[in-house]
């Protein structure tokens, strides 16, 4: 029997040494092993095929022999076939990863190969690649089109790119190329073709093979037939799924948006409120004192000189709790766990409630901008106070630590009752709730013997 053009290719590698791999320097995220299964090739049905079943292009016939495959013959009714199954098959399809897992099998029949991927063009500069075959890490995340090993190919700088053994081509081996997947599963025979929308380069098709020197000319042609008929279904796809990821983007942003509109209207109602508890404490407390103090001045004899300074000084120092609750002068002052300190104590005041506060990470708070160290220091002050009035708590502690993601995390904790019945602490919570969405913070509250609120802020240094 004659054999094909590819089966000769096929036979000689064979029987010749295999090349070494040459020494590179690969990147930190390398692929993971793939001990679960070996390295295959994909065969005329798309199942898998190892060994000499895949090494050829063959295609059994009705008698059991083995028939050399039609090539590169624009008429092959073969070839027409097989676009023909092609295009329908992808047409069915509605994600990108499962339009090429089914084109692998088809591409199977004509081409064999070990591994078969596509990039396709994301955000400028980058592409973002899907794979059957071998998983690898070209899958795993986007690619800079400046270290991808198709570079070439996806700027358009060349028709094609074949190597008898990719991974000694400086085209696909080179500083800083993501290669890693070449190299660590000896993906020799390589081809890469453009896939065109309208004249643009949208992506490519590459096709690998564990045997050097595999591919030639008559599989180059097949592939390029493939590629101009799989391109415009892979953007397309391409296009809707991206369409999709901005729409639930979109509507996640309009959900945000609508809940910063609505908490920051919370938040003016309660400090017109927080006002007005102000204006009735200076009306009710501090002028009520020094009319009191005026009144004896002006009617009688003059108070003793000592029973005056006392009053005096009671008035200036009820005046300035009150203004301390305003503005957290402590906090300027002293740092925050400081004025945390005091606010704890003046919290509890005279019960048997312990309090404690800790701070793992050298007072990283005090680092942020004054808005996100204020707006941090408000939350922990309503927590404390929730906590004080309502959780009948024996201790209330603060937390000040970094979570394992790195965040700031700063959690206000109690051994209370909990709150199964949230009705007494509902406007605290909103407000602690709007506060850490004005600051980008994530808030969460558990209840499991006590109460825990915990918000941490990403990108802070802890």
């Amino acid at each position: 029997m004659t054999l094909s053009s590819a089966e000769t290719r096929h036979a000689d590698a064979a029987g010749t040494k295999e090349p070494p791999a040459v020494a590179h320097s690969l990147r930190p995220d390398t692929d993971r092993p793939h001990t679960d299964r070996p390295d295959t090739d994909w065969g005329e049905t798309g199942k898998v095929e190892t060994g000499a079943q895949a090494s050829g292009l063959t295609r059994r016939g009705a008698s059991g022999a083995d028939a050399p495959l039609p090539q590169d013959d624009p008429h092959d009714p073969h070839l027409m076939d097989l676009l023909a199954r092609i295009s329908a098959c992808l047409g069915e399809q509605t994600d990108t990863r499962a339009a090429l897992v089914a084109l692998g099998p088809l591409i199977g029949e004509r081409v064999p190969f070990t591994h078969a991927d596509i990039c396709l063009h994301d955000t400028p500069g980058w592409v973002v690649s899907y794979e059957v075959g071998i998983e690898t890490r070209w899958s795993r995340r986007r690619t800079r089109i400046a270290f991808s090993p198709v570079r070439a190919v996806l700027l358009g700088e060349c028709d094609v790119m074949h190597s008898d053994n990719a991974m000694e081509d400086a085209r696909y081996v080179f500083a800083g190329a993501c290669c890693e997947p070449i190299l660590n599963h000896s993906l020799r025979a390589r081809i890469n073709l453009p896939m065109r929308v309208l004249g643009r380069v949208s992506g490519t098709l590459n096709i690998s093979h564990q045997t050097a020197g595999l591919y030639g000319a008559p599989e180059i042609a097949v592939l390029r037939r493939i590629a101009a008929v799989a391109g415009p279904y892979f953007h397309a796809l391409q296009a809707a799924e991206q369409a999709q990821q901005a729409a639930h983007l979109h509507d996640c942003e309009t959900t945000r948006a609508e809940g910063l509109r609505q908490g920051a209207l919370e938040l003016t109602q309660a400090l017109e409120r927080e006002r007005r508890r102000i204006g009735m404490d200076l009306h009710d407390q501090t002028l009520a004192d020094l009319t009191r103090i005026l009144r004896d001045l002006e009617s009688g004899p003059a108070p003793e000189r000592a029973v005056l300074v006392g009053r005096i000084t009671d008035t200036i120092n009820d005046l300035r709790a009150l203004i301390d609750t305003a503005v957290p002068t402590m906090l300027d002052l002293f740092g925050f766990n400081h004025a945390l300190r005091v606010h704890l104590e003046r919290a509890v005041g005279t019960t048997a409630t312990t309090t404690e506060i800790i701070d793992d990470t050298a007072g990283a708070v005090d680092r942020l901008d004054p808005t996100t160290r204020t707006a941090l220091f408000r939350i922990a002050q309503e927590a404390i106070n929730n906590a004080a009035r309502h959780a009948r708590a024996f201790e209330i502690w603060v937390e000040i630590t970094a979570d394992p993601a790195g965040r700031l995390c700063v959690s206000v904790v109690d051994d209370g009752i909990g709150i199964d019945n949230p009705s007494g602490r509902q406007s605290g919570l909103a407000h602690i709730r709007t506060r850490a969405d004005l600051i980008g913070a994530d808030l969460q509250i558990l209840c499991h013997s006590g109460t825990r609120v915990s918000v941490a802020l990403a990108g802070a240094d802890a």
